[in-house]
């Protein structure tokens, strides 16, 4: 088994970068969730965060039903063209935290490893 450089993990998922050998291979980003896998650049990420922030807002007018936290009839766009995916409101949101909290983690990094560092 190929070892990792976890980023970020809740319950629903875990990003990461893949390692080959002692290096860290940084140019994308693994992001597993749901019995499926994403290979994102930072920028496919990033795009991926705001097709999340849209999909939210798409489906603000299930505030009030019942059933909106386990109905599987949110649409998910991807920064691949050709994915989408269905999702309840409940994995909607904790893909959110998974991607957000990973580029919050790597936007970190490039600070305090490059702006920040004296």
């Amino acid at each position: 088994m190929r070892e990792i450089e976890q980023i970020y993990h809740n319950n629903f998922g875990i990003a990461f970068y893949w390692k080959n050998g002692k290096e860290v291979i940084s140019g994308k980003v693994q992001l597993v969730f749901k019995e499926t896998g994403f290979y994102f650049t930072v920028a496919e990420l990033n795009q991926f965060c705001n097709l999340i922030e849209d999909s939210l807002i798409e489906n603000a007018c299930c505030d009030s039903c019942e059933l909106k936290n386990s109905c599987h009839k949110f649409l998910l766009k991807t920064p691949c063209a050709q994915i989408d995916l269905a999702v309840s409101m409940k994995e909607l949101k904790s893909i959110k935290d998974l991607v957000e909290g990973s580029l919050f983690k790597i936007e970190l990094e490039e600070y305090i490893y490059g702006a920040g560092l004296n």
